[in-house]
């Protein structure tokens, strides 16, 4: 088991340094660079091109593209994961600042779509090739299918503007600190964020439940005359749930970096909102730093659902 939690671990290193030379790559190709995204078109085009290469000196974007990477991924090694190219503000305060209010909304989602997907599921497994069943598949199709941000312009334009039982946007009103006063902003982003995944558990949970029920510890159950409740729930459930436990370990380190285009929605103060404004100012290494946060959660979460895995399925630590 040693060996095997030592090989996970060591496999993480390359991939991780493959994922952040793929990530500055893609930005080396897009056009432009932070310095023409600082200055509008026009006073871009007036300026004199002796002080934008001075300007891109002193950023060290003259740099040839290896240099640039290696320099960023020394100075990463070392801790120091630099500053801001457009406003100058240390990224570990960026980060900082934003990645609070990004888990708050992916944990708000995961609870959310955890409680009602299980729930919908298992209604569903009980009562398969009925019309509850036939209803609840379509939904989670249609869960799965539509949109994102089209369900969430709809739920702002239902119960934000014309309602007016939830806030328009944002994360906190002026003066006020508490969960509590920020539970009424999050109640719509996590909901929206929480749908697509539901549906995802919900037939996860559905599916489970349907193989654990053809189980001969399930038939033995029955056979000793006890409830369909307690064979269901006492005894089925818990079996189902562990590959579904297993999803939503992976699919947390998703909703954060998926949270994106919520929080554009919403207008919520999280690292997505500064992800995609990175991105568009070719802020380099502000996106960087965000991405390799993003990818080393997944492959941190990933690593750990194997382990978990391994120790529940001794099968496993021979592949």
């Amino acid at each position: 088991m040693l060996t095997y939690t030592i090989r996970r671990l060591l496999i993480i290193i390359p991939m991780l340094i493959l994922a952040s030379f793929l990530v500055f790559l893609g930005l080396e190709l897009m056009p432009g660079d932070a310095v023409s995204f600082m200055a509008d078109p026009e006073t871009l085009a007036n300026m004199d091109p002796a002080k934008l290469d001075a300007v891109r000196e002193q950023l060290g974007l003259n740099a040839p593209f290896l240099v640039r990477y290696l320099r960023w991924l020394s100075g990463v090694l070392k801790g120091d994961f630099g500053y801001s190219l457009t406003s100058g503000v240390p990224i570990k305060q960026i980060v900082f600042q934003t990645l609070p209010a990004t888990i708050e909304l992916s944990l708000a989602a995961l609870l959310f779509s955890t409680v009602l997907g299980t729930i919908l599921g298992i209604v569903s497994a009980l009562r398969r090739g009925r019309m509850t069943d036939n209803v609840l598949t379509v939904a989670g199709l249609l869960g799965m299918s539509v949109p994102q941000f089209f369900i969430g312009l709809v739920s702002l334009f239902v119960f934000a503007i014309n309602l007016g039982w939830l806030p328009i946007g944002g994360r906190l009103r002026p003066g006020y600190e508490s969960f509590i006063d920020r539970f009424p902003h999050l109640v719509l982003p996590a909901v929206v964020l929480g749908l697509a995944l539901t549906a995802g558990v919900m037939r996860y949970a559905r599916s489970s439940m349907l193989d654990v029920a053809n189980k001969d510890f399930i038939k033995t159950a029955r056979s000793k005359g006890l409830s369909e409740w307690r064979v269901n729930f006492i005894h089925g459930f818990r079996v189902a749930m562990t590959p579904v436990a297993i999803l939503l370990g992976l699919r947390l380190p998703t909703l954060i970096g998926g949270s994106v285009v919520i929080e554009q929605v919403f207008q919520w103060p999280g690292i997505g909102n500064e992800f995609l404004s990175a991105i568009r100012g070719q802020n380099y290494p502000l996106v960087m730093m965000i991405a390799f946060f993003m990818v080393l959660a997944t492959m941190v979460s990933s690593f750990l659902i194997d382990l978990v895995t391994a120790l529940l399925d001794p099968r496993v630590r021979l592949s």
